[in-house]
């Protein structure tokens, strides 16, 4: 398939070699003029989005994914080798829909070639796109989003970046196996959302809860086959880069934290990073900690430890004994990372089974004879 119909070359400022050799502008290979770079070849491609139909508030007048670039390029390389490629900013389709449709094309045949796209920039609703990508696997997929509110809002009039949430849980033929929503603030989100959350088995961990400790979402996150940030889960403070202003929000130490996480996830294989508004940025704070939360994803993603056989010498397997039903639940625990798993069996059918991201904490609960929450929430998506 020839991406290159899709996509507009970078300017020639953002394409250009850094002074310092050792910055990411001489790593990443950018499509500038007409030369596309091999995306086949590449571990990571970095696509742009400038699609803002679905907010209400409008589009910006800069282009916020080059903003991230400028200060993304002057990062130092981290350790070891990268294979990145920036295929340049995407072309909006005629309409909102088409947009959404051209994504799903884009990143399902990356994904085939096994080529992670970062998807950077447009309203947070996009991530629908990211979402159909997904629709022809021969498996259920799981996703989290990272966000001050849940975008679930039902009346007509609501734009699509207030309700894309819906739309994706929504879906018809669902393939969703779990959804995990992380640091929304409760006082922004209506008690009759989570409720409906709650009652869907998914998980949410809110703002105060990532704050006490961030360790928890990191089980939520290697859980996910891909992740959605909104920009708008970072406090004014630390990212001014969306309206209307909030002083709440995760710190911008937290967030690079849970891009890293999602980095270091051997199961994610998209990362879409939303929102950002370049006219409210004055000095390019937000830019600079948008390219960070980059760099980190990047890191994380090179430090994967293909931690996924769980039969190997890798991982100490854990066995479990309860008073009740189930009677046994087991662990594993891999050696080198030391990250917990738990193997959760169908109640209804012992052929069907799964065995999910977990964390010590789980074990332990375990090990004082109460089962986990994990295990249960598991246990009713299996049905």
């Amino acid at each position: 398939m020839n991406l290159a119909i899709f996509f507009d070359p970078l300017h020639e400022e953002l394409t250009a070699a850094s002074a310092a050799s050792t910055t990411l502008a001489n790593y990443a290979t950018r499509f500038q003029d007409t030369t596309f770079p091999d995306w086949r070849a590449a571990d990571l491609a970095l696509i742009g989005l400038d699609e803002w139909r679905g907010s209400a508030a409008g589009a910006p007048a800069q282009h916020g994914a080059d903003e991230v670039r400028r200060r993304f390029y002057q990062l130092q390389k981290g350790s070891g080798s990268i294979r990145l490629v920036d295929l340049g900013n995407l072309r909006p389709g005629l309409t909102l829909e088409d947009t959404y449709l051209r994504l799903r094309e884009i990143i399902g045949t990356l994904l085939e070639h096994n080529t992670v796209p970062i998807l950077l920039g447009g309203s947070h609703d996009l991530d629908y796109g990211q979402f159909l990508a997904y629709e022809n696997l021969d498996r259920a997929v799981s996703f989290a989003t990272i966000d001050s509110q849940v975008d679930m809002a039902e009346h007509d009039t609501a734009a699509p970046e207030a309700a894309h949430l819906r739309r994706i849980l929504m879906h018809e033929p669902s393939f969703l196996f779990n959804f995990a929503q992380l640091a929304h603030q409760q006082y922004l989100v209506a008690a009759d959302v989570l409720a409906a959350l709650e009652k869907l088995h998914f998980e949410t961990l809110r703002l105060g809860q990532v704050r006490d400790d961030i360790r928890q979402a990191e089980p939520l996150l290697r859980q996910a086959d891909f992740v959605s940030f909104d920009v708008a889960a970072l406090r004014w403070n630390d990212a001014p880069a969306y309206y209307p202003a909030n002083p709440f929000g995760l710190t911008n130490e937290e967030a690079a934290k849970l891009a890293w996480y999602a980095g270091h996830n051997d199961q994610l294989t998209s990362f879409g990073l939303y929102g950002y508004r370049p006219c409210y940025d004055q000095h390019g704070l937000a830019a600079s900690t948008l390219a960070t939360m980059l760099w980190y994803f990047v890191e994380g993603y090179y430090h994967r430890r293909g931690e996924t056989d769980f039969q190997s010498r890798r991982f100490i397997r854990y066995a479990v004994g309860l008073p009740g039903s189930p009677a046994k639940l087991v662990f594993y625990k891999a050696k080198r990372t030391e990250k917990w798993w738990l193997e959760v069996e169908s109640l209804a059918n012992s052929e069907v089974k799964r065995i999910v991201p977990c964390s010590y904490e789980d074990y332990f609960k375990a090990a004082q004879g109460d089962l986990p929450n994990r295990w249960i929430l598991t246990q009713a998506l299996l049905g």
